[in-house]
This record gives C-alpha cells, sequence and structure tokens, in this order.
C-alpha cells in the first residue's frame, strides 16, 4: 500500500467524525472489556412555544461524567436555573456509575459559578486574549 494522504482541513464531516469515533470507541472497548459511554443533555424550553433557549450536554464514560457544553441567556442566569441543571447532570451521571465528573471552562465564563457547586480547578492553560485561561475542573460525584 503506498503511503496515505495527508489533508489538513477546518471541515469535520460526519464520515470523519463516525471514522474517529468508532475506531476510537473499539479500541477503547476492546481494551477495557465493556462499553457504556452514552450521551447526557439537560435542556431548557420556553413552555409557550417549546423553543429551545438553553441547557447542557455532555457523556458519561467509564465512570466519569463530562459536562461539554453548558450555556442560558443572560435573562435566564441568577435564578437557580443554572445550577439545577448542573444538578440534574451531576445526578444522572451518579445513576450512570460516575465517580468523578469533569469539565472545561474558560476564566471570563463560569469558573465561579462551578466552584460554588463544588467543583474545584485542576488546572489551568494561559490562552487569548492576554490573562485568560482554559481552566480545568472536576468533582467527585
Amino acid at each position: 500500500m503506498p503511503d496515505p494522504e495527508i489533508v489538513l482541513t477546518d471541515v469535520v464531516d460526519d464520515r470523519l467524525e463516525a471514522v474517529i469515533n468508532d475506531g476510537l470507541n473499539a479500541y477503547n472497548d476492546a481494551v477495557t472489556g465493556y462499553s457504556d459511554r452514552r450521551p447526557l443533555a439537560v435542556t431548557v424550553k420556553d413552555p409557550a412555544t417549546g423553543e429551545i433557549l438553553g441547557g447542557a450536554k455532555g457523556r458519561t464514560s467509564l465512570g466519569l461524567l463530562f459536562v461539554e457544553l453548558f450555556w442560558l441567556p443572560e435573562t435566564l442566569r441568577g435564578s437557580g436555573l443554572g445550577s439545577r441543571i448542573l444538578r440534574m447532570m451531576e445526578e444522572e451521571g451518579r445513576r450512570r456509575g460516575c465517580r468523578s465528573a469533569m469539565l472545561l471552562t474558560i476564566s471570563f465564563q463560569a469558573p465561579d459559578f462551578y466552584r460554588r457547586q463544588g467543583w474545584r480547578v485542576f488546572g489551568e492553560i494561559p490562552c487569548d486574549p492576554p490573562g485568560t485561561s482554559r481552566v480545568f475542573m472536576t468533582k467527585d460525584l
């Protein structure tokens, strides 16, 4: 077989994502002997229209809850709704057998919110703009 072609791109199509996900998942399943990965989401909807206003999404895998994305519009912040959503994610993680959780936020986003919910920083990496950092957080479930 000739050397494979290598292409750098900023387009991640469904086929590429499937090849990478399926290959990595098959490898992980073979090494660990089991497959427990499952998506997880909490959706916030307008009760009158059913329009999605925000929420959180993540996944559980190998005993770990990953909170991948979490967003609420400004009008819904500060009401306790965010705490409820995060608590729902954590409780479902526990039901699925997760012992720990992790997330990534940015210093100007919500690290203080997560700290108030019992999360702790386990790493930080400077990024742009200057003075900003990516903040890695965890919580025992």
